[in-house]
């Protein structure tokens, strides 16, 4: 081999050796940033965060205790150094910090049972100045939260045809109670005449009441061959919502269809006086 041959084949070894050492190195610092973007994906991971799936909306009665729940995902035994807390935002005014309330008002505390992702807020009979936004919060930095909207509503009772109806003797009085704007239907309805709550089985019969519950409830209230007597004060009583009455005037007629026998007799009577002015004359 002559010495240009010698000199040629160590050049050719040594940029083998430099470019396998610069594809060595590439790869190894590309295998190192994935490790340590990967690192990072698994810290954020393995940090607390929430569950997106619990309610934002929380619809509650008046005066019925209500929840509002909070689930932390990946807290785990970090409750030592991060809290959980609830934040009322219309008077920015802290509620619970942990499991502890941090308020006066003793209708609020946080119910977190043991090795719980959730951290609810109760509220024991809630007003309508409870309404708004709350907020939990977890101790990290920066902060995160998760905001539950609260309604308190107060179903709405309606009789139709209220304030008065009247209906002629004989006839069949049909009232019909709708309960509106109750997230859930009343657990019963009943009603009053006068002051006495109507007994379906008492012995003046022809009395019968259906209700019909869903997101309106309907109670319809069927007294058939009305009489004076059954003239007065009904009240819708639903269980969950303000009575609502109607006051109910039986008039001492019947109804047209019973009143054919009389009609009948009246052209008669039309003719005899027709007669008797013709006699006259």
């Amino acid at each position: 081999m002559s010495a240009v041959s010698v000199v040629a084949w160590l050049l050719g070894a040594v940029a083998l050796a430099a470019i396998n050492n610069e594809a060595h190195g590439y790869s190894s610092s590309s295998k190192g940033s994935d490790t340590y973007q990967n690192t990072l994906e698994d810290a954020a991971r393995s940090g607390p965060y929430f569950d997106k799936s619990a309610s934002k909306n929380v619809t509650a009665l008046l005066g019925k205790t209500t929840y509002l729940n909070c689930r932390v995902k990946n807290l785990g035994n970090r409750t030592m150094t991060l809290q959980v807390s609830w934040v009322r935002h219309r008077d920015v005014h802290l509620l619970t910090i942990g499991r502890y309330t941090y308020t006066n008002d003793q209708r609020f505390r946080v119910i977190h049972p043991a090795q719980s992702e959730d951290w609810t807020l109760q509220i024991k009979y809630p007003q309508h100045r409870d309404s708004g936004i709350y907020e939990c919060q977890v101790s990290t930095t920066p902060h995160m939260s998760h905001l539950v909207h609260l309604s308190v509503i107060e179903p709405i009772t309606e009789i139709l045809g209220a304030p008065d109806l009247y209906i002629n003797r004989g006839s069949t009085i049909n009232l019909t109670c709708v309960v509106l704007q109750s997230p859930e239907p009343p657990a019963y309805v009943y009603w009053n005449h006068n002051d006495a709550i109507i007994s379906y089985d008492s012995t003046r019969g022809g009395i019968s009441v259906v209700t019909e519950k869903g997101e309106t409830t309907t109670s319809f209230l069927l007294v058939k061959e009305a009489k004076p007597s059954d003239s007065g004060r009904y009240t819708c009583n639903p269980s969950n919502a303000q009575p609502k009455s109607i006051t109910v005037h039986v008039l001492n007629e019947y109804p047209a269809a019973m009143q054919h026998g009389g009609q009948a007799k009246q052209p008669r009577l039309y003719s005899l006086l027709l007669c008797l002015c013709l006699l006259l004359y």
